[in-house]
């Protein structure tokens, strides 16, 4: 059966493109994902594959000419699909011809993992919420893949059974490539076709461990492959590539040339065997994810923000006492009453007294934004790295209030699934890294703020009371880490002593609440 390929919408208020290469030629036999034309819009080099296996029979421009978008690009002769097709509809259950088996009435699909934020080409598969064999419903959520902005959760465009699963938890996905195979239902009209096509659409989603073997022809590559290919004067057919069907991608290339085995053959070599080799070797392990965007913003922050740490003592005796009562009272398993609650009100009631604290300086460092709200970070030390979501208007929420979104949020952060609005727009943070150990710290401020504090671990040391007695209280090491282009030591111990007043004495906190 002989199809035209509809040259499909290539990007926003795009009409028409130039053919810039035809990468086939009439007669050749194609595969499915095989590049077949570089087309060129006003925006960037498009390649275009092929939807399935056949052989192109017609191609309808010439080089250099303008293809329209919704026009035919090139006719193909599907494989498999002739007169069976023709005559697949019902006849008499009389007349004895071949059944077809369940299978002809479901096809595999590839899901192309779509864009998914300006500027990102690839994501790190976090994890996978089915396994193969598993049937799904549209929608229905099928993987979380981080991005170097956000976790970003992957449903099903369509209700089907998963054949194949392309990527390993921890790799990286492609951005336009496949991410999962779904075997779904079609209309009796599709879903006429022959064994031996359905065959065909199994085999392209066999599991492979390895690089498949390089097929003759035009390597499958994108148009910025070939062109670092060219740069390097290197034959592309001659690069393994680790994609789906042979795909080389850029690290093949910058493997290839530096000498290095395939990623498969490297697979192959670790596997286990017996052998008298110690297991003392290095292992690289690549920083991405979020622990890449942390490393990135810790960088930049401390090269360009000149720190000064502040530390100081907090008796929260009486704060704990309160919050055993607020807990008892008031806790659930929706509703968390720890001390953080009480640290951020305290902390927010302190701002409205020393606004400094809760500004941004600009790049040049020539203007200063004193923020309206209150939204106070805490870091969360989630499966996928470290994250810090924050409370916003901490200034308009009650302690309980404030006690629920910390709830939520470490809910999210713990299992990987926060918001991106929950991580955008903090002006203050709070890291407590009392929680694992420790008393002391000196934090990284989370750029653009210009404040940030550790909490340490509460102790319970001997100090002497009013009575000049000594007695058991509950301690607490606070350190401050500062932007001393807008804040001074004296500007940063006069706050913290108003916010240590609140938390020392917790009626002094509740009475400054409006």
């Amino acid at each position: 059966m002989i199809k035209d390929f509809i040259l499909p919408d290539i990007g926003e208020g795009v009409v028409e493109c130039e053919l810039v290469e035809w990468l086939v030629n009439e007669g050749d036999v194609v595969t499915e994902d095989q590049p077949i034309a570089d087309v060129m819009t006003d925006k960037a080099l498009v390649q275009i594959p092929a939807p399935y296996n056949g052989k192109i029979t017609k191609l309808h421009y010439a080089k250099g000419e303008i293809a329209k978008v919704h026009a035919p690009l090139y006719s193909i002769e599907i494989d498999g699909e002739g007169e069976e097709v023709v005559e697949a509809t019902p006849e008499p259950a009389a007349q004895e011809k071949p059944v077809a088996s369940s299978t002809a009435s479901f096809v595999v699909e590839d899901f192309l993992l779509p864009d998914i934020g300006e500027g990102i080409v690839e994501c790190e598969l976090v994890e996978w919420l089915v396994n193969e064999g598993d049937h799904v419903l549209e929608d229905q959520a099928i993987a979380d893949v981080m991005t170097d902005k956000a976790l970003v959760q992957i449903p099903a465009i369509k209700a089907g059974k998963i054949a194949k699963l392309y990527y390993r938890k921890g790799q990286l996905a492609k951005v336009h490539e496949p991410l999962f195979a779904i075997e779904v239902a079609v209309d009796s009209a599709s879903a006429a076709v022959t064994p031996e096509a359905a065959e065909a659409g199994n085999a392209a989603t066999a599991p492979s461990d390895i690089a498949p073997s390089r097929r003759p022809g035009k390597a499958l590559a994108s148009p910025a492959v070939r062109r670092l290919a060219r740069s390097h004067d290197l034959d592309l057919s001659l690069v393994p590539g680790s994609g789906k069907n042979g795909r080389v991608y850029k690290e093949d290339v910058q493997r290839y040339l530096s000498g290095d085995k395939p990623a498969a053959v490297k697979a192959e070599a670790t596997a286990p065997v017996a052998s008298t080799a110690t297991s003392s070797a290095d292992r690289v392990e690549p920083i991405k994810g979020v622990k890449a965007v942390m490393a990135r913003a810790m960088q930049e922050s401390v090269s360009t923000i000149p720190h000064f740490t502040y530390c100081e003592e907090l008796d929260i005796t009486e704060l704990m006492a309160l919050r055993a009562q607020m807990k008892q009272k008031y806790g659930t398993d929706e509703l968390k009453v720890t001390m953080m609650p009480f640290f951020m009100k305290a902390m927010s009631l302190a701002l409205n007294e020393f606004p400094l604290l809760n500004s941004q300086v600009n790049a040049d460092c020539t203007e200063l934004t004193y923020k309206g709200s209150h939204n106070i970070g805490m870091a969360v030390d989630s499966k996928v790295g470290l994250l810090v979501p924050n409370i916003k208007d901490v200034q308009a929420k009650s302690i309980l209030d404030v006690a629920a979104e910390i709830t939520r949020l470490t809910k999210d952060a713990r299992s990987g699934r926060v918001q991106p609005a929950d991580l955008k727009g903090g002006t203050i943070s709070i890291s407590n890294i009392g929680a694992l150990g420790g008393t002391v710290a000196t934090p990284i401020i989370n750029k653009p703020e210009v404040a940030i504090v550790a909490l340490g671990k509460v102790q319970s040391l001997p100090r002497f009371n009013e009575k000049g007695e000594v007695e058991a209280r509950q301690i607490m090491q606070v350190s401050w880490s500062g932007d001393h282009r807008v804040i001074d030591g004296g500007t940063i111990a006069r706050f913290c002593n108003l916010w240590k007043q609140y938390l020392e004495s917790p009626q002094d906190m509740l009475m400054a609440m409006r």
